[in-house]
């Protein structure tokens, strides 16, 4: 019996190598990430969303409710992501000549994390941006040579006990 285990064992490693981290003893603790990232644009588009004249509406507005969704979506997207109870997210967007910023704070009472959660955040919020401004960044031929999205990263974590 004792071998026919140690075969299953073995067989499950090699059949499916992944699995989620056993957070299940650990205590709950206050929890905070926070990520941020930049999608450069072209001048007219940034003037574009300043002046509010951007077809779709406002960018910022739109990204901060696409951000909010993606957050308690994390665990959908990123398989081995612990579904946890989200207690807020907030969004911050910085303009400046040659970019937007988009930073997104998140906060739980968990056993785990939120680094996943604040940095899907941050970079659908981007995403967003681009798909409301596309039409402006365009070149002739369709492209996005000044288009791009950089720098998302963590910029703080921080984990209190309660």
């Amino acid at each position: 019996m004792n071998n026919g285990w140690r075969w299953l064992e073995i067989s499950k490693d090699i059949l499916n190598p992944f699995s989620m981290i056993d957070v299940s003893l650990k205590e709950d603790s206050m929890r905070a990430a926070v990520a941020s990232g930049k999608v450069f644009l072209k001048p007219v588009t940034l003037r574009a969303i300043k002046k509010g004249t951007v077809k779709k509406g406002d960018p910022l507005a739109v990204a901060e409710v696409a951000s909010i969704q993606a957050v308690k979506k994390t665990p959908a997207l990123i398989p081995m992501c612990h579904n946890i109870p989200i207690g807020s997210i907030t969004l911050e967007f910085e303009i400046d000549e040659k970019s937007v910023k988009a930073t997104c704070k998140v906060t739980t009472i968990s056993k785990t994390g939120v680094e996943m959660e604040a940095l899907t955040g941050a970079s659908i919020a981007l995403l967003t941006i681009w798909d409301m401004v596309k039409y402006l960044e365009k070149d002739e031929e369709g492209q996005y040579p000044e288009t791009i999205i950089t720098e998302i990263k963590v910029t703080e974590k921080r984990k209190e006990s309660i």
